[in-house]
């Protein structure tokens, strides 16, 4: 049954037509985010004006739940990622990389004739499909750094501004104008500071509340908190707890720092044995082996 021509043919058609399917959707998807612009008045829009949510049979096609597990174990590390649309779309895609993955790995095995590549560069396709699944099943631990990263960038900017709402304490400005002044600090968080602060005036406390959900990051939501309260009372102990957590913020990315040096110098350690090994491989192995046929030819 394998080596009939006909379902080889089917089999190679199918492929085919998945790959031209993917990729079709991938440029899709790259034209929309390429032409799709912000909204103008970005306070009057709905919150949940980005993409619809997945319809309930496709994820039943593909075998997803919303209250599994994973789905659940996902939604917070995708948030974390700043990644704001439904969670269901990024399972749909991992479930369709890890059937493609496996269909590419499991077709270049059982007909390494028949691939619609040449037979020399099949093996690389198959190591590309084998690679877009094993991503793909494990995509916690990258989810995990992506998210640290992001969370450690965010913290780096909310202490540039918390810095730079400590330097006007005691200057007669509304909070709304100390926070435009403080946009120049940030680059990551400008676009969702920026319509909090065009949301402001429409409701102060929802804008806020928004923009620590946007953002979905514990630093985010403490900076929330602290902007609430110095929005309904700006009093000296605010300040104060404001300190408190910059302290805290130079203390974690000191830390932060002190582990990556921790982690290059144990890779750095591991490339200074590379020299060694070859400088005995190229000077040291012949006269071993020199040696080993003297003391051969003397036996």
């Amino acid at each position: 049954m394998l080596h009939d021509p006909s379902i080889v043919r089917a089999l190679s058609a199918l492929l085919l037509a998945a790959l031209f399917l993917l990729c079709a959707l991938s440029v899709s998807a790259l034209l929309r985010a390429m032409l799709w612009r912000r909204p103008r008045w970005a306070h009057l829009q709905p919150e949940d004006d980005g993409t619809p949510q997945a319809p309930d049979w496709l994820l039943k096609a593909m075998g997803l739940r919303r209250g599994a597990h994973g789905f659940l174990a996902r939604e917070p590390l995708l948030a974390g990622c700043g990644f704001t649309h439904d969670p269901a779309w990024y399972m749909i895609v991992r479930r369709l990389a890890i059937l493609f993955g496996a269909a590419v790995l499991v077709c270049g095995a059982a007909f390494p004739d028949f691939m619609p590549v040449p037979h020399h560069r099949a093996v690389w396709l198959q190591a590309a499909g084998a690679a877009l699944a094993v991503c793909a099943l494990w995509d916690k631990p990258l989810l995990e750094s992506l998210c640290k990263a992001r969370s450690e960038r965010i913290m780096r900017e909310i202490l540039a501004v918390s810095n730079q709402l400590l330097y006007f304490a005691g200057a007669p400005l509304h909070l709304h104008v100390k926070l435009t002044r403080c946009l120049p600090c940030t680059s990551v968080i400008r676009a969702d500071m920026r319509r909090m602060l065009a949301e402001w005036y429409h409701d102060a406390g929802e804008a806020i509340a928004r923009f620590k959900r946007r953002i979905g990051t514990a630093e985010a939501a403490d900076f929330a908190e602290t902007l609430e309260a110095l929005r309904l009372r700006e009093d000296e102990a605010f300040y104060a707890l404001l300190r408190e957590r910059i302290a805290d913020y130079k203390a974690r990315i000191e830390l932060g720092r002190e582990s990556r040096r921790e982690a290059v110098s144990y890779v750095l350690f591991v490339l200074a044995g590379v020299p060694i090994l070859y400088m005995f491989r190229i000077f040291l192995y012949p006269w071993v082996q020199e040696s080993h046929r003297l003391f051969q030819s003397l036996q």
